[in-house]
């Protein structure tokens, strides 16, 4: 197959379409580090790839980046789900004009994808509640921090809420531990610190804090400078400021989900469905991993 699709000379479009990475060292450099090198290796074999990029805080830039994919006319498309109402309207077109698509980062299952690659939102989300159950007095109290706009939007972080949840509600089901959630849209306004000084002044019983995506950084530089101590902390993904925090032991525990194996996964989930023809699995989860500073230096 691979000898008769070099000889035919055919060309092939993917586009990859996630959020625009916010600095060099964000989450979302990761999983484009694997389309690069994915795309090294299938770039032989007549398949181009195009990045298109949207703003994690402004949706509008999600449907103008949509669009022009649509009038691209790919053949496959990569897709990280980011903002669900959106992502809904732009599968729709997908599945009219018959171009497969493949999620990352989050899943939207009642679709009709071709695959999806990335971790267990809702299981992320029960283990975040495990560890911090495990790690706290029967007494204390925990808060659930969101650093998001139009939260309800959000597939992934409502996922990873709902798992929190569902765990205690299962572990706990008098509620004798107390779960206090918090939304903050920007974590770099004055705001934020307003928030978090008054939520844990008014909530003293407060011991944990698990922050649902990867700016965790923010939330252990509050502490911090305001000294607050005897909190654990748990945070997602291994970007640079939060290994950081996670050495100093500001953070206790990172969730890690492999971005680049992702993006590398589901450049070639496209090719073999589209170039080689062969059947692609639907669901593949990647290993939700817990980091802490003493494994830190030896996960790869």
């Amino acid at each position: 197959m691979l000898a008769s699709t070099l000889a035919s000379k055919k060309t092939f479009s993917f586009a990859v379409f996630i959020p625009e990475p916010i600095s060099v060292e964000a989450y979302w450099n990761k999983p484009l580090v694997g389309v690069r090198k994915a795309f090294k290796e299938v770039h032989q074999y007549g398949v181009n790839i195009h990045i298109y990029l949207f703003k994690q805080s402004d949706s509008q830039t999600f449907i103008d980046e949509a669009e022009l994919i649509l009038q691209s006319k790919p053949d496959g498309v990569v897709l990280a789900p980011f903002f669900s109402r959106e992502s809904k309207l732009f599968i729709e077109e997908l599945q009219k004009r018959e171009i497969p698509y493949v999620f990352i980062d989050s899943n939207l299952k009642d679709s009709e994808k071709l695959s999806y690659i990335g971790q267990d939102s809702y299981q992320s989300g029960m283990l975040a509640a495990k560890l911090l159950d495990y790690s706290l007095a029967e007494n204390a109290s925990i808060l659930i921090l969101h650093f998001a706009k139009e939260m309800d939007n959000l597939n992934h972080l409502v996922q990873r809420e709902k798992g929190f949840y569902e765990y205690f509600k299962t572990n706990d089901p008098q509620g004798k531990r107390k779960l206090i959630t918090l939304e903050i849209a920007d974590p770099a306004s004055n705001l934020f610190t307003e928030k978090m000084e008054n939520t844990l002044d008014n909530n003293l019983a407060v011991k944990g804090i698990f922050v649902t995506n990867s700016q965790v950084y923010h939330l252990a530089k509050f502490l911090e400078q305001s000294k607050r101590s005897g909190i654990r902390v748990i945070g997602h993904d291994l970007i640079s400021e939060n290994m950081a925090y996670l050495k100093k032991g500001s953070v206790d525990f990172l969730i890690c989900q492999r971005p680049e194996e992702q993006g590398y996964n589901s450049v070639f989930a496209l090719f073999d469905h589209i170039v080689l023809k062969k059947p692609v699995k639907r669901d593949n989860y990647t290993s939700i991993d817990i980091i802490t500073k003493e494994n830190l230096d030896y996960y790869k």
